[in-house]
């Protein structure tokens, strides 16, 4: 186990996608993983998930796959597309979730508001 929650949940639930799993328990999270699983279900990749008794509880939905940025680049909003070229199988499949100054975000978004930031995961 690393120190990064994100990557490691991140990884917890793409194992669980290739093993044709829907559910998974994960002991260790943060209010980051949270805020990323919240902008997850608003794209429909992640049916639910909810804190009991101290273990996060995830239930993906229509996931091919997701994974943790790192080294988290810093991306200033003309430097976002490269990234999504790099990153995404396509132009509109898939998001970027991006830390800015004004709370984490889709990389479209991000672009609409013309803000940069620290990337943090893509999930397609």
């Amino acid at each position: 186990m690393s120190q990064d929650v994100v990557a490691d949940a991140l990884n917890k639930i793409l194992n669980l996608k290739k093993t044709g799993g829907k559910s998974l328990e994960v002991k260790k999270y943060s209010k980051l993983l949270i805020s990323v699983l919240a902008i997850a279900k608003l794209k429909n990749y992640v049916k639910e998930y909810r804190v009991d008794s101290g273990v996060l509880k995830i239930e993906i939905d229509d996931l091919n796959s997701c994974r943790a940025i790192k080294p988290r680049f810093m991306v200033s909003k003309d430097e976002i597309e490269k990234y999504v070229k790099r990153y995404l199988p396509a132009r509109n499949i898939g998001i970027i979730i991006i830390s800015t100054s004004k709370g984490l975000m889709t990389h479209t978004t991000a672009i609409e508001k013309k803000l940069g930031g620290s990337l943090i995961a893509y999930i397609y």
